[in-house]
């Protein structure tokens, strides 16, 4: 696991930097530095990758250790993911990133070899919480086709795409000079290449007798201790796999042409039997048609019944279209089991691990492209094992990911509960297979939830604590929307090719569990969490008309005193009801005029059951406007407390009380800058408005001319569709093939005005201000005169929103009092402060409306506004308000006990101190601000030539600070309030729009994102997690005894009928096989070798580990001069006896006769 040196940053050295420059407080502003005593140093920050969760992206081999109980998976990317029990898991990575074609367990002994496909072998060590590779050997001139290591040897068998076989000592990790030719292998007459090795085995009665195929079809029986091939068994049709009968008299290949052939040992010339599984038997008694291929075949024995064989491929041809399937054949019975995704190998587990005994097979190991399936082979029907692992992340590709950590206790157990309901049924009762491993004895004990949003509308929420994942829920969005069921019913509103329900972004509170999600078809669903089952017989709903420019319509200074206007009858509350009083409400979606006032998404007019869980309270849709499609939400927020929802587009922002199904407030951004603002970045028109300051709209006035007031001249031009290619698309790789987005037909709006009291009662009027009793905010409210002509340029470049921030604080700089508000961030900068007025809880607040004042620009910041926070005036954090969770389905009773809103922060500021920290942190700088005065405070530069893609602001170590993960690769940290640099490294360059969607942080020193489409990367920035990683992480090997060997039994001792044993040490060894060509490959230590470990010797127990290395080196090299000296004895005892021979031979003859 790669650890990363920290550049330490100079503590206090933030002042002198000009990239990083903190401004000291104006005059009259006490220094809040004297103040907040700051504890974080960088010596608290250090990062590393900590585990990697879900299913292995693009895998491509599998082994299995049946002592062990381990998994092991290989990728084509060069990763390694072990598996034991639930919650052992383990990444590794080769360096190289080549693919894994190959892996052999030396079982029971706490190693692997890994082959490669750029024909290098690796030995990693198992026996380490984090494996290494103790040994590779890189081959120069054959390629690697085919590897294979017998159960309790040092000798590994390697067939090259030459056909030649060379023999690795493990141990060593050096070549033997024994080496297995294929022209001595082939019969001498042979004219053609038999192709490269695809198969080795040795005969599971006899060690001594190796088992080669060819690729050809030519199959070898090969004598190691003769050198010399025993029988060569001959079929036309290439071979995939071989498998051995455990008693060593029979073998069965499987063909490219879909047959499988056992042989005899002894008959050579024929086959014993050749069968095509699912071929069509003529009648003929002609061969049958050819299939597709068997790509392996698996042939295991047992003591009480028939021998079960599994094979994978082998379909007929006219299958066109079928998926990929396993066939299990047992006795006169033949299962064929259907996959969901093309099969990329298997394994039959059995009971035994020695080859020449009764197998016993008992489950069937399937690795497919996106999943891992377990089969139960002793019951009937053969059911799959339910697993325990978090494979299925990408069930449907990941849109969005959250990250929780330290929530509240209840929470995990509350999610289990109503999660454990949705479990499926039928699957094998017994336990599952894979349990070796142990867990990690962490220290952490806080609970850590991971939510992610997914491209079919779907939401998990996930247990993330002590490194282990597990679903705990799943929550569907589409159940709200009605399904189109064909083709002809796609309707024309969508706005996305496939993957409507997508979820684009989601906000949720931990404490009250109120949860709130947007997705790409411009809807958001807002959700309560509640224990008990409803039916739900009207799903409350509220559509809203976001407009990109406004005009004509003069507004009133948003940061003076409003007054309330009272609702005129017959006025609209709604955008979707401003219409005539004559005419229904119906949306124009007709091929003779433009869209409008439609939703891309028809939600279901059927009655909805809802199960415990997450249920919905609201749901709202922002419309189509005039041929325009709404454009994509890109910013939420939700807060319990004022039960108010927020969102913001391109086009401006929404703030939605679910309480009262309300709309509050609909306004363009440029909307929310004060008239005397240096920021607004837009030209005013001149023009006065069409009706007087304060005049309400004629109850006669239709929707046409109500649109046309409101309607920018170029807001035709001013959607973009949401492409598919964005970030709302998910990765090709991850989606399910074949699947055709699900859309919604044409509108009806005959039934709309039903959907919420709101709308049925039919009392709003368009208002200048938003404390009007029961009545929305129109798109026009808080508009002001604008110019007709917009440039392209300006076109392009419009303000979007993008951050919220509800919290207590002082919404001008006038203010003495804290109250609630909401921070708005832009993508150009700027953070406008927006001013609430609640009416008091309980029955009133139901009952009244909510009043909302725009009170201008705060700040200005370079690049888009990513995050915002408050701090109090001793640095601690001031984290929204929040109401309690209750049920929303309990009795009157229960609410009211739980039911409390939360006390407010400092309840007031002594005139002339300021008593808040504003913390803004944007795509390239970060402020801090005292407030109420807005007096800039500290200013740090982030980044001049790139920009940050995430900034949270999280708690660590008792205190708190910004986290920043720029698009150059780089995670950085700085301290509040005073932004001093702590922690600057460069991780991870952003090589996909993946890692930038998904990358979080969360407290603690934790963090995320999604590395490839299938798995999930967590990291920490914290040097306590890094220091204690190793206890956390889970144990791959435990000490497990070895199964006896199988009884050979009196009379096979007596006649020599049992398993043969070979001493491979007289027959590869140096001594007897010699030393192989150098040039044929390049040994390479590895770094968990001894060279290694000299490197990886550090921390506190750096000294005793390197006294122990000493100690194994001085070993080492005793081992060493004792072999040296026993050379030098053998040398010279050599040297005497070529004497001595010589002194015999010359001893009697004359010097002439020499």
């Amino acid at each position: 696991m790669k650890k990363f040196n920290i550049r330490k940053v100079l503590d206090g050295l933030t002042a002198a930097s000009s990239s990083s420059s903190s401004s000291a407080a104006q005059p009259g502003t006490p220094s809040q530095n004297d103040v907040v005593q700051e504890t974080l140093q960088s010596e608290h920050f250090q990062l590393c990758k900590t585990v990697r969760h879900g299913f292995p992206y693009q895998p491509s081999s599998m082994a299995f250790d049946p002592v062990q109980k381990i998994l092991a998976i290989g990728t084509q990317t060069g990763a390694l993911r072990l598996f034991g029990r639930a919650g052992v898991e383990c990444y590794c990575q080769h360096e190289s990133g080549a693919a894994v074609i190959q892996l052999q367990f030396l079982i029971n002994e706490g190693a692997l070899v890994s082959a490669l496909a750029d024909d290098s072998i690796h030995l990693w060590n198992l026996r380490q919480k984090i494996p290494a590779i103790l040994h590779s050997l890189k081959f120069n001139k054959e390629r690697i086709t085919y590897c294979h290591l017998p159960f309790q040897s040092k000798w590994l068998y390697i067939g090259t795409e030459r056909g030649n076989i060379h023999i690795v000592n493990v141990e060593s990790f050096t070549l033997s000079g024994y080496v297995i030719m294929w022209n001595k292998a082939i019969e001498l007459s042979t004219k053609t290449h038999p192709g490269p090795v695809v198969h080795i085995s040795d005969n599971p009665m006899d060690e001594g007798k190796l088992l080669i195929g060819f690729e050809c079809g030519v199959v070898v029986l090969w004598d190691l201790k003769s050198k010399k091939a025993d029988y060569r068994y001959n079929y036309d049709e290439a071979i995939h796999s071989v498998a051995w009968h455990h008693e060593g008299k029979q073998f069965v290949c499987s063909h490219s042409d879909g047959t499988l052939t056992t042989w005899n040992v002894r008959a050579p010339a024929k086959a014993a039997q050749i069968i095509t599984p699912h071929g069509k038997q003529p009648k003929d008694g002609k061969k049958p048609e050819p299939c597709k291929p068997i790509l392996k075949v698996e042939y295991k024995t047992t003591r009480a019944g028939d021998p079960f064989m599994v094979l994978s491929g082998g379909l007929s041809y006219d299958t066109v279209g079928r998926r990929a399937c396993l066939t299990v054949m047992h006795g006169k019975s033949t299962a064929v089991l259907e996959m969901d995704y093309p099969i990329v190998d298997f394994l039959t587990l059995c009971e035994t691990p020695y080859p020449n005994d009764f197998q016993e097979p008992y489950a069937v190991v399937v690795l497919l492209e996106k999943d891992l399936v377990v089969i139960d082979l002793g019951q009937i029907g053969y059911p799959i094992f339910e697993n325990p692992y978090p494979l299925t992340i990408h069930e449907s590709p990941v849109t969005c990911v959250e990250y929780f950590a330290d929530c509240p206790a209840e929470l995990i157990p509350a999610l289990y509960s109503v999660g454990s309901r949705q479990k499926r049924q039928g699957y094998s009762k017994k336990e599952w297979p894979v349990s070796g491993g142990n867990w990690g004895q962490g220290t952490q004990s806080y609970p850590e939830i991971i939510i992610t949003g997914h491209a079919d509308g779907s939401i998990k929420f996930w247990d993330a604590s002590a490194l282990m994942l597990q679903v705990l829920y799943k929550l569907k969005t589409a159940k709200v929307f009605e399904r189109a069921r064909g083709k002809e019913e796609k309707p024309s509103t969508d706005i996305v090719d496939e993957d409507p329900f997508a979820i684009q972004t989601l906000s949720w509170c931990p404490e009250s569990r109120m949860l709130c999600v947007a997705g790409v078809s411009a809807h958001v669903i807002i959700y309560r969490f509640s224990k008990q089952e409803v039916t739900t017989e009207v799903v409350q709903l509220l559509e809203v008309r976001m407009q990109c420019e406004f005009s004509d319509v003069d507004s009133p200074d948003p940061g003076g005193d409003q007054t309330p206007t009272l609702p005129t009858p017959g006025a609209s509350s709604s955008p979707q009801e401003a219409e005539p009083p004559t005419q229904p409400s119906t949306g124009s979606n007709s091929s003779d005029g433009p869209r409008d006032n439609i939703p891309c998404l028809q939600v279901r007019s059927s009655p909805l059951k809802q199960s415990p869980g997450y249920q919905v309270e609201l749901v709202v849709q922002l419309v189509w406007v005039s041929g325009e499609p709404p454009q994509p939400i890109t910013s939420l927020a939700i807060n319990s407390s004022y039960g108010l929802v927020v969102f913001g587009n391109s086009s401006g922002l929404a703030v939605v009380d679910y309480l009262q199904k309300t709309l509050l407030l609909n306004m363009g951004t440029s909307e929310l800058y004060s008239p005397s603002d240096p920021y607004q970045g837009q030209p005013r028109s001149p023009r006065k408005a069409r009706q007087p300051s304060g005049a309400l709209c004629d109850s006669n006035d239709g929707s046409n001319a109500s649109e046309d007031r409101c309607k920018s001249p170029t807001s035709a031009k001013m959607s973009r569709k949401i492409s598919s290619s964005g970030e709302q698309k998910p990765d090709q790789a991850g989606r399910v093939p074949g699947r055709r987005p699900l859309t919604c037909k044409k509108r009806i709006n005959s039934q709309r005005e039903v959907r919420t009291a709101a709308m049925m009662s039919r009392k709003g009027g368009i208002c200048r201000t938003i404390s009007a009793p029961n009545c929305y905010a129109k798109d026009n409210s808080f508009t002001r005169s604008r110019s007709s002509s917009v440039t392209s340029i300006d076109r392009e470049s419009r303000e979007a929103i993008s951050s919220f921030h509800f919290c207590e604080s002082f919404p001008r700089k006038t203010d003495g009092q804290v109250g609630p508000c909401l921070l708005v961030g832009t993508t150009q900068g700027s953070v406008m402060t927006v001013a609430l007025s609640l009416p008091p809880a309980g029955d009133q607040r139901l009952q009244q409306s909510l009043g909302i004042a725009s009170c201008g620009t705060m700040v200005r910041l370079k690049g888009g506004v990513l995050t915002m926070a408050l701090l109090d005036f001793t640095g601690a954090l001031l984290p929204p308000p929040y109401e309690s969770w209750y049920d929303p389905n309990a009795s009157d009773e229960e609410k009211e006990k739980v039911r409390r809103r939360r006390p407010a922060s400092p309840p007031a500021s002594q005139e002339g101190q300021d008593t808040q920290f504003a913390v803004v942190c944007s795509e390239k700088q970060a402020k801090v601000l005292a407030l109420p005065s807005q007096t800039r405070l500290y200013k740090h530069n982030i980044t001049e030539t790139s920009f940050v893609l995430r900034a949270d602001v999280v708690q660590m170590a008792g205190t708190n600070c910004i986290a920043c993960f720029c698009a150059n690769g780089h995670i950085m940290t700085l301290s509040l309030p005073s932004l001093r640099p702590l922690l600057d490294l460069n991780y991870l360059p952003l090589t996909d729009m993946r890692i930038a969607r998904t990358f979080c942080f969360s407290n603690l020193g934790q963090a995320l994102y999604l590395t490839s489409p299938t798995e999930i990367q967590r990291i920490t920035y914290s040097q306590e997690t890094c220091d204690n990683l190793q206890e956390m992480l889970s144990e791959l090997f435990t000490p497990v005894e070895t199964p006896e060997a199988p009884n050979r039994g009196f009379f096979k001792g007596l006649f020599g009928g049992g398993a043969q044993s070979l001493d491979r040490e007289d027959l590869f060894g140096e001594t007897a096989a010699g030393k192989a060509s150098r040039t044929l490959a390049q040994h390479i230590p590895g770094p968990g070798s001894m060279e290694g470990m000299k490197g990886a010797a550090s921390g506190v127990v750096g000294d005793l580990a390197r006294a122990r290395i000493a100690l194994d080196e001085r070993g080492q090299k005793l081992g060493e001069l004792e072999e040296r000296t026993a050379a030098m004895m053998a040398s010279a005892e050599s040297f005497s006896k070529h004497a001595h021979d010589m002194m015999v031979k010359y001893k009697d003859k004359k010097w002439y006769q020499l």
